[in-house]
């Protein structure tokens, strides 16, 4: 090889080694960006290798107490907004202090002229006590027959907590995720009562068996409906099968826009479980770039992508590389999207207006995003953050461009991811499932739970009206007991 080919090749290796420096730069980046918080990619490169490798014990506060450290300037400050008003529908209680009826000046009888009133949240502690319960009895003169008052449907038959109790604990752990040993012992604190956790899973069981029948009609109203958005996670799952390792299953979850949305448990990730759900619906289905949702539903299912996700692609590019400005320039364009969505919320326009404004503006910047992420797919390295970014909007380009042709179909599936947040914040405190055989059940109470959020419907005050004697209610019954029908019954 001759001198001019020998520099030739060797500027070529010099190139590629710069590029695969450059990209495994970026990698660490990122793994220190998910090691040191959600804060950290404020810091520096240098920032954040001395709290990775000089410092490895620092704390998630002290990584977000540097990351907010601003220069030493002065700022403006907004004017303060006021003493909150607390909320008109809480009840009142009044107490009056009184003042001295003589005058401490000269003596004489004073007048009350008026009041000085302030408010203060006040609470008063939970109240354990026990409820005795006397069936009357009554014997015939005539023919001795005996017969006595009838008991009411309970959640728990036989048990020694009262539906309220039992409520509340559920409540307790998929609302406000208090595993059932903190219950247990706050029983045991508060009321001196000492219930085995065992006792306590047993009544939550119970609820998720009696809201079978119910989240079965919730699925049937949801299947016909003509868009649904979808998302998954894991969840781990005690097998008892003597391995001692938990079986990392996934609850599936499926919803309406505004209305339910329906919980399935499966042991797997596989496209059995959507397929299994979805069945022969033929709608418009709303997901992330997961593939087990291909090929799933009726031969007429449309399924449209998310432009969140695709976004918050180039956001860890950005998080990566903030210098970088065509990722930063991509981040840009697609919050141009976004912004007409915005707008017509603001102005609260229908569909169907929202559809108008989206073809007006939309294409051209759909045009653009799609020319630049071609662009960018042929100058950044395929592992690079960019690089991946830019082929994740290019495979699901289809499905991503689908989203402007149906009015009614939202921009990104966050509705649906947000509605897994309250799964993600229980795993991090109950845990596990217990069991493959309770994963259904869990999932019925939080299919219930989070269809009160999403429908501003009060759980408490829904699972006391239809859990007593749900199990003697007929199917026609059972499907006005949903939180949708319920909710507009009671209107």
């Amino acid at each position: 090889m001759n001198a001019p080919a020998r520099i030739a090749e060797l500027e070529r290796q010099l190139h590629w080694a710069q590029l695969k420096i450059e990209a495994l730069e970026q990698e660490l980046r990122q793994r220190r960006i998910q090691q040191l918080g959600p804060r950290s990619e404020t810091l520096s490169n240098l920032q954040l290798e001395l709290l990775a490798e000089v410092e490895p014990g620092a704390t998630h506060d002290e990584v977000e107490a540097e990351a907010r450290r601003e220069p030493i300037t002065k700022r403006e400050r907004k004017p303060h907004p006021g003493r909150k008003q607390l909320p008109e529908h809480l009840p009142r209680v009044e107490q009056v202090i009184h003042c001295a009826s003589c005058c401490g000046a000269c003596g004489g009888e004073t007048a009350i002229i008026g009041y000085d009133e302030s408010e203060l949240l006040d609470v008063e502690p939970a109240r354990y006590f026990v409820r005795v319960t006397k069936r009357e009895k009554r014997a015939c003169a005539r023919c001795s027959t005996v017969t006595a008052a009838p008991l009411e449907g309970r959640i728990v038959e036989k048990g020694l907590a009262s539906d309220a109790v039992v409520i509340h604990t559920v409540i307790a752990k998929y609302s406000d995720h208090l595993p059932l040993y903190r219950q247990a012992a706050i029983l045991e604190r508060e009321a001196g009562v000492e219930i085995g956790r065992a006792t306590l899973d047993g009544w939550v069981m119970r609820v998720g068996e009696l809201l079978g029948p119910i989240v079965r009609a919730m699925r049937q109203e949801l299947l016909s409906a003509s868009y649904l958005q979808a998302d998954e996670t894991p969840v781990p799952v005690q097998m008892h099968d003597g391995r001692g390792e938990n079986h990392q299953a996934y609850l599936w979850q499926y919803g309406k826009p505004g209305g339910e949305t329906v919980f399935d448990f499966c042991l797997g990730r596989g496209r059995e479980g959507p397929r299994k759900f979805l069945e022969a619906w033929e709608g418009i289905l709303q997901t992330d770039g997961y593939a087990a949702y291909d090929d799933v539903g009726g031969p007429k299912l449309v399924h449209v992508g998310c432009w969140a996700h695709a976004r918050r692609k180039f956001v860890d590019a950005v998080k990566v590389n903030p210098q970088d400005a065509a990722a930063v320039a991509m981040v840009t364009r697609m919050d141009a999207l976004f912004l007409i969505d915005r707008d017509a919320r603001e102005r609260a326009l229908s569909a169907g207006e929202r559809q108008v404004q989206r073809q007006q503006h939309a294409d051209e910047w759909l045009r653009e995003i799609r020319e630049w992420c071609l662009r960018l797919s042929r100058e950044a390295l395929p592992k690079s953050a960019l690089g991946q970014a830019s082929a994740y909007t290019l495979n699901m380009w289809e499905k991503l461009r689908r989203c402007f042709d149906y009015a009614e179909v939202e921009l990104s599936n966050n509705l649906a991811e947000n509605s897994m947040r309250p799964v993600a914040l229980g795993r991090k405190n109950w845990l596990h499932v217990g069991s493959a055989q309770a994963g259904p059940k869990v999932a019925a109470i939080l299919s219930v739970v989070e269809s009160c959020r999403r429908l501003g419907v009060p759980v408490k005050e829904y699972l006391a009206a239809v859990l007593p004697g749900l199990n003697r209610r007929t199917l026609s019954e059972v499907a006005n007991l949903t939180p949708a029908s319920w909710s507009a019954n009671r209107v």
